[in-house]
């Protein structure tokens, strides 16, 4: 049974034959854990490949670091955005050429960037003055990605715009500094938010940026080589979006528009596009209970909660598909973790429904789960062990 509201978005990933694969599998192991199909994200990649075939795509690994998916991505030739010194590591033990990875986060200690520029890591990006300097001091040369503020706060269902990024007019003057302090001012930035549901995100991006090129071209002289785009494609989760098709057609329409006559780079960091669709999360019920004897609702317990797998949830931002085994006549729910903590609550205000006939026991499977799932679970927390993950 798929638990649905009117108008929710299908689920063309998961058809008949792949869903088949996961019952089977999962009968075989212990709940929680997380399953990730493989080849969904063969496929994914090479959708976005061959709607964007301009653009070199660095996968994001915090959205799933798990090796097997990097093995996957590494084999498909991807290039990889690298968050911390720690994925660096991981990425580097797997014999990944650095040349291939860029250092993506502008928060950063200087012994870091030291490391990186010594395994061969030679772009960064920044968004302060603070660390253009580290970097100025730690790697010399290096290419500077200055990353910029952005709108679309309230089309994306989970927004990145406030806490990285810096006005235009800043980001402008830290390119012209990172010309002065040895450094290649290589290009610009931005991130309209992950799960973006409105393309146009990307063309009030692209404009700032192209206000930013011309202003330097004319003035400083410096011709930026490189624009990225950063993510923001969308999973299937309940809510409807377009197809990724729609998406790379308008994007590559605006770059028309405000970059006619120029041979950019373009980089694109596609870390939920690429991996959210291929994971079945799969957990089982603890416990259903009602809170008194005239509550309409049923409360479910199960045994992966927000901090364990399922943080996303979070003021209940991310709406999953779910679906169970049972079928027959639905009823509201409230869905909850096993731990100790009162804000182990998925969903209460948004609607869910599951079987009436539903007991302890049962499994739950929430679809399109392979991105910011594992990755995101606490360690221990009340004693939990972290999400297992397991790719088919």
């Amino acid at each position: 049974m798929i638990i649905h509201k009117k108008e929710q978005a299908p689920e063309p990933v998961l058809d008949a034959s792949r869903w088949q694969r996961v019952l089977e599998f999962s009968r075989t192991k212990e709940t929680p854990f997380q399953l990730i199909l493989g080849d969904v994200i063969e496929h994914k990649y090479e959708e976005l490949q061959s709607l964007l075939p301009y653009a070199d795509i660095y996968y994001a690994v915090k959205a799933n670091p798990d090796r097997q998916v990097i093995t996957i991505l590494d084999k498909l030739g991807s290039h990889f955005d690298v968050a911390s010194i720690y994925e660096m590591r991981r990425l580097l033990d797997m014999n990944i050429d650095p040349s291939r990875m860029a250092y993506g986060n502008t928060i950063k200690k200087l012994e870091h960037i030291v490391q990186f520029y010594e395994a061969g890591i030679r772009v960064f990006a920044t968004d302060s003055e603070m660390d253009l300097r580290n970097i100025a001091k730690a790697a010399p040369g290096a290419n500077i990605l200055v990353r910029i503020l952005t709108e679309g706060a309230q089309t994306a269902d989970w927004p990145l715009s406030r806490k990285f990024g810096c006005n235009p007019d800043m980001a402008a003057d830290l390119l012209i500094l990172a010309r002065d302090l040895g450094l290649i001012p290589y290009g610009i930035s931005f991130h309209v938010g992950s799960q973006q549901r409105d393309v146009y995100a990307w063309n009030n991006a692209l404009a700032k940026v192209s206000v930013i090129h011309n202003w330097l071209i004319e003035h400083e002289g410096i011709h930026i080589q490189c624009i990225n785009m950063g993510g923001g494609f969308p999973a299937s989760y309940r809510e409807e979006t377009h197809p990724t098709s729609m998406y790379a057609a308008e994007i590559s329409r605006f770059l028309k528009e405000y970059f006619p006559d120029t041979a950019l780079r373009i980089i694109i960091e596609p870390g939920r596009s690429l991996v959210g669709d291929s994971g079945v999360l799969v957990s089982e019920i603890v416990l259903i209970s009602r809170k008194s004897k005239t509550a309409l609702e049923r409360w479910v317990y199960q045994d992966c909660g927000k901090f364990s797998g399922l943080m996303e949830t979070l003021d209940e931002s991310i709406h999953y598909p779910i679906r169970c085994e049972r079928t027959g006549v639905s009823g509201k729910v409230i869905l909850a973790g096993p731990t100790c903590d009162s804000m182990d609550t998925m969903y209460q205000h948004y609607r869910y429904e599951l079987p009436l006939d539903l007991v302890s026991g049962d499994r739950l499977y929430w679809i399109s789960t392979g991105a910011y799932t594992a990755s995101y679970s606490a360690v221990e927390f009340n004693g939990f062990p972290p999400l297992p993950t397991y790719v088919i």
